[in-house]
Formats: structure tokens, sequence, C-alpha cells
């Protein structure tokens, strides 16, 4: 097979595979590697590619997209805290789910023993096909691109971190603190909105006792507010003496 063939296995999923993604390809060519199995090569010697290379990118720009958004999303979070949180965003199984709600393995060239061995649900296929599709989108399109498309696939991913971080919760931790002080709890404040509709971003300052603790963005109103939470934890507002006065268990 050559390049014309495969342009043309590329144009026949294209279209609806670009409507999932969010994102149009320039060069095709990259679109129809990302969804090539290496196990086509068996089978067909003359065909061009396979999605090999395209995944050794992809997860590189996946690990630095995902990075990014956890080091902006929790700014008092140490390396190590971090490091976990990636681990859970990044893994194997997290990766299939997308790769699974695109539809991706149904997209794949594979050769016939690969697909009769149930190759197209394998979970190892599944989530190097995402990678590849990253890698493709970042080739095509530059790193922006390819950052916008990883968040869009992994909101409900993040948005459950958010809501349960396993030790790592900055809305509980900073409820806690500040009950101990003064039981009323803190007010979240959702600011503003903004970008694209697709990836908007959602900014948020925390109040307590009527004085700003913390702000914070995130791609939804939850991850907004654990940044916020996040950022309070971090500054510590209510420990100036200067700016609050402690005396019978109340700050004013």
């Amino acid at each position: 097979m050559d390049h014309a063939a495969a342009n043309r296995h590329a144009a026949e999923i294209m279209n609806p595979l670009e409507e999932r993604f969010g994102y149009k390809f320039r060069n095709s060519l990259l679109l129809a590697e990302a969804l090539t199995h290496p196990s086509i090569s068996l089978e067909r010697k003359d065909y061009p590619f396979d999605n090999q290379r395209l995944e050794f990118l992809g997860d590189a720009v996946i690990q630095i997209a995902v990075t990014e958004h956890l080091y902006r999303l929790f700014p008092d979070f140490t390396e190590g805290q971090l490091t976990k949180l990636r681990a859970r965003l990044v893994s194997r199984p997290a990766l299939r789910v997308h790769a699974e709600r695109l539809d991706l393995g149904d997209c794949l060239m594979m050769g016939r023993g690969e697909e009769a061995s149930g190759g197209r649900k394998r979970p190892s296929t599944l989530a190097d096909a995402f990678e590849s599709v990253v890698g493709a989108i970042y080739l095509d399109g530059g790193f922006d691109a390819a950052r916008n498309f990883v968040l869009r696939e992994t909101r409900d991913a993040f948005e459950k971190l958010s809501d349960d971080p396993g030790e790592l919760n900055p809305k509980g931790n900073l409820q806690e603190v500040l009950q101990a002080i003064r039981p009323i709890s803190p007010q979240y404040s959702i600011e503003e909105s903004g970008g694209p509709a697709h990836l908007r971003t959602f900014s948020c300052r925390v109040l307590w006792n009527g004085v700003e603790l913390g702000r914070g963005q995130g791609l939804s109103k939850k991850q907004a507010q654990v940044a916020a939470a996040a950022d309070a934890m971090e500054r510590r507002v209510w420990e100036r003496a200067a700016k609050f006065k402690v005396g019978d268990g109340v700050i004013r």
C-alpha cells in the first residue's frame, strides 16, 4: 500500500473523528499514521507506517500538558503530591477510557490476526492509540492544539480529582482549619469565565469572615474552587496577626 491508499483510509474516518476530536487536521496522513497498529506490517509489507513513533511523542505531550495543569491547579502541593495525582491521570487504564470514549478501537487499521484476537478492545492498544492521536495533533497543530485536546478529554478526570483527590483535599483542609478558629464556612465566589466554549476557564475567590483568602482558576467551577482553596492554604491569611486579631475564639 502506498501513501495514496493510506490517505484514502484517513479520508474515510477523518470527518467523524475530527468532530469528536474538536480538531481538524491539516495533514490527514498524520491521522492515518496515528490509527495504524504495528500488526498491519505483518500482513501488508508495503504499508508505509505505524503509530509507534507517534505513541512515543504523544506520551511526552500528555505528560507535560497534564503536569502544567496540575501545577497551576494545586499551587501549594509538593512535587510528590503532584506526581501522585499525575499518575492517576496518565495511567494506561485512564488513557484507555479516553480512547474508548472516542471509539478509537473501531477506527484502527490492524492485521487480521490481531483483530481476530480482540485487538480492537485490548486496553494497551487503546491507550497507545490515544497517545498516538495526541502526538499527531501536536505535529499537525502545535503544542497549544494538543494541550487543548488533552485537557478537553481529561476534563471529567480532573473534575473527579477535584472532588476526590485522595489524601490531597484543599477544600476539606481549609474548612477544617477555619472551623477550628470560628464555626463559619468559607464562601466560594465564581468571578468570571473566559476562553472558547469548548475550553472555558473559570475564576474563583474564596472568602471567609469578609476577607479574601485565595484565588484560583480551573476548567470547571469545581476545579476553580479547589485551586482557590489550595491558594488559601498556601497564603494562610488568617495567621497574619496584623490582619486579624485572635481573642476569645473570634477573628475580627
